[in-house]
């Protein structure tokens, strides 16, 4: 066997091998490091609050390493009085208007109520908020307050946007004291770079 035809045997060889050992130290990397996740939050409504608090909350659980930056409107999720959260259906037209109490054939109707109406009936959003409310507790779904404890108990790193703050004349004392870190986009969109997963809420 001459030297040309002892290298093609190596690089057939290596050809052969190699992607199957960078998978295996691939995936020995990949079960030694736990997931990482990052998500934005940028919406104060009862119903916007939901989606970061589940999924970071379940993240947690799964031991992986999870950061929510709150900015603009969803730093009022990080408020130490949370009460004031509504729903508006205005402009929402996925939003079932389904009425949380009466019989069955009441509670199956979908009330799609004009944008006109939502808008000209004064109390509209807090009607919609009560409805919401009286909804997630019939169906034994967690309150907000509830959900955001339990993503700090997980260890969910929770970062307000220093910008926001200032930008609405904020004090870092109207938040939660669980909140230790607030910073720009330039110290987090690092933090997003190096996650598995980013979301944008």
């Amino acid at each position: 066997m001459d030297n040309a035809q002892l290298d093609d045997l190596i690089k057939r060889r290596l050809d052969e091998i190699l992607p199957a050992k960078i998978e295996e130290k691939l995936a020995e990397l990949r079960a030694k490091k736990p997931g990482s996740m990052t998500i934005i939050a940028t919406r104060g409504t009862l119903d916007w609050a939901y989606p970061p608090f589940i999924l970071s909350s379940t993240a947690a659980a799964l031991g992986w390493n999870v950061s929510i930056f709150f900015t603009f409107y969803g730093l009022q999720l990080l408020r130490r009085d949370i009460s004031h959260l509504q729903v508006s259906p205005l402009g929402n037209p996925a939003m079932p208007m389904k009425m949380p109490f009466g019989p069955d054939w009441f509670r199956a109707i979908n009330w799609n109520i004009p944008n006109i109406v939502q808008a000209g009936i004064p109390g509209f959003e807090s009607l919609a908020t009560a409805l919401m409310k009286k909804t997630i507790s019939n169906n034994g779904v967690a309150e907000i307050g509830e959900l955001r404890s339990l993503a700090l108990e997980a260890g969910v790193n929770m970062v307000g946007c220093q910008m926001t703050v200032d930008l609405f004349g904020f004090k870092h004392g109207d938040f939660i004291p669980e909140v230790k870190e607030y910073c720009g986009a330039a110290t987090f969109l690092p933090m997003a770079q190096q996650a598995d997963v980013s979301l944008f809420m």
